[in-house]
């Protein structure tokens, strides 16, 4: 049983768009594969937070024939989060069968989504695997830009983000990215390319450079897989300045690929 959207969409005082690490339609990708099968997607409203704990328990556990519930130490339900699951099985009359899953640490700190959505912020992406399982990962479509990077000898992919994820810190990284069902190896550039572009002057931008492609996937759905963070963002005042560093962050993003597969 997952929730949607976000309970802090409902729950937060200070409105805005969620950042996700998962979106639901990802979040469904991944939950079948583990062999999953039946996934219920309760839709997380006022209405729906307002429920005492016992009420919860009774409609969308009790009602629904469940006998056996596994969920984090730290879950909680119910109005104010008042539930626990020191409480559900009091609160499943007998009923229920109540698993626990203790905390899981990683060097002696709680794995947590707060936690990966502060390396991402960071740009710390090569840690996330040790905590989410997986690469972190992001959806979109190609779609037409500038057409700046041709002009400068590296054709970008520029991609157009699919929901609302969490983009990692600007800056340069190594990347794959999946079209066609074929991983490619790039680099990949997120941020507000300052050389071009006066602070504020456009919206934030993420273009890859395939290291070893040279095909038109313009409208082709694809997957950022984020691996390392070469460097930061940077403004250059001539071109042949750009184009070269552009060339150092490749040969990086190649040396890493090498070393990775080793």
């Amino acid at each position: 049983m997952t929730f949607d959207p976000h309970p802090s969409v409902v729950l937060s005082q200070e409105g805005g768009a969620v950042e996700y690490i998962t979106p639901l339609e990802d979040k469904i990708e991944v939950i079948s594969g583990l062999g999953i099968d039946y996934l219920l997607i309760v839709r997380f409203t006022s209405a729906f937070a307002s429920l005492q704990p016992s009420e919860f328990v009774q409609q969308y556990l009790i009602d629904l024939n469940v006998r056996y519930v596994s969920a984090g130490f730290d879950f909680t339900y119910g109005k104010y989060g008042k539930g626990t699951m020191e409480t559900l099985f009091e609160d499943g009359q007998g009923k229920l069968q109540v698993m626990t899953v203790p905390k899981f640490e990683n060097n002696d700190e709680k794995v947590s989504s707060t936690r990966i959505r502060k390396l991402l912020r960071e740009g710390r992406t090569e840690e996330i695997p040790g905590l989410l399982g997986r690469f972190y990962t992001t959806k979109g479509t190609v779609i037409h830009g500038e057409k700046r990077g041709r002009q400068l000898g590296f054709p970008t992919a520029n991609i157009r983000l699919n929901n609302d994820y969490l983009v990692p810190k600007e800056g340069v990284y190594a990347v794959r990215m999946l079209v066609n069902n074929q991983w490619e190896k790039g680099v990949c550039n997120v941020g507000y390319k300052p050389t071009f572009h006066e602070p504020g002057q456009m919206e934030l931008s993420i273009e890859i450079h395939l290291l070893q492609f040279d095909r038109s996937i313009y409208g082709e759905e694809v997957t950022i897989e984020w691996r390392l963070r070469i460097r930061d963002e940077q403004k250059f005042d001539h071109l042949e300045q750009l184009k070269g560093q552009i060339l150092k962050d490749k040969q990086t993003a190649e040396r890493f690929f090498q070393d990775d597969a080793k």
